[in-house]
């Protein structure tokens, strides 16, 4: 069966790509591509046939990729970070399933490391409890429901993962999310950017900080992850961020069951 691969590039760079995926990209023959991913892979793809375009043409290349895979070539299409989160996979599954290509394609869905999973390795271990992650782009999903998702997610005690805080013409879901974080008590806050790329920059702050300086926060941008941490994290001795699990409240340091 003709084979699709939707391929998780990772973070950024080739750091954080996974074996099975660097793999596939070597038994394909047809890579697609956001055009600056393209780019950072180019020592892993420069012998493949190559379409690439840019932002806002998902929908292109997904087409694109299916019709290389329906015409016999072994094709990967490549999404930043994991194809499901706020990825490749869902648009380009959605496509095959409208096309009822299942029985032509084999379409093989590859996972990989998200910014919001490489930022917390760099910095301690900050996401240990249950966490929530919220992209604030409104592009496709409703502003009311992204408002109610940060809102629910804050009151909760998540600790939230915020993909695609703004852009330069895109501002009012971070406002509304900025003034969500003024209903609850400071946390700490992570700010991420350029993960496994050469300009990498991760900050540690608070939410009073971004309640500060607001839309104007020079950080914050399409590019950035932000991780609001909950109740219980806090910094560590040598100044990385811990949520603890919950270990040491039941048992001694030697892992004995506190009485």
């Amino acid at each position: 069966m003709k084979k699709l691969y939707i391929l998780s590039s990772g973070a950024g760079g080739i750091e954080f790509i996974t074996q099975e995926a660097i793999k596939a990209l070597k038994d394909s023959e047809v890579i697609v591509s956001y055009t600056k991913y393209a780019k950072e892979l180019k020592e892993l793809i420069q012998d493949k046939e190559l379409y690439t375009s840019g932002m806002t043409h998902e929908i292109d290349r997904a087409n694109r990729a299916i019709e290389f895979a329906k015409s016999g070539k072994t094709t990967s299409i490549i999404s930043n970070g994991d194809v499901n989160v706020f990825g490749m996979a869902t648009l380009v599954i959605e496509l095959i399933d409208k096309q009822n290509l299942w029985d032509a394609i084999e379409v093989i869905s590859l996972p990989g490391v998200t910014s919001f999973l490489a930022i917390a390795s760099r910095i301690g271990a900050p996401i240990s409890q249950d966490f929530a992650i919220i992209s604030l782009s409104d592009r496709l999903t409703d502003i009311d429901l992204i408002d109610k998702r940060v809102k629910n997610s804050l009151e909760a005690d998540f600790i939230i993962g915020i993909y695609n805080p703004k852009s330069k013409t895109r501002t009012k879901p971070y406002l509304n999310f900025i003034e969500a974080l003024k209903h609850i008590n400071e946390k700490i806050a992570i700010i991420g950017s350029n993960i496994g790329r050469e300009k990498e920059y991760i900050n540690i702050t608070t939410t009073t900080d971004l309640i500060n300086q607001s839309v104007d926060h020079k950080d914050i941008s399409m590019s950035t992850l932000i991780i609001i941490c909950n109740s219980t994290s806090k910094l560590t001795k040598n100044g990385l961020v811990l949520t603890p699990r919950g270990y040491l409240n039941k048992y001694t340091k030697d892992g004995l069951l506190k009485n």
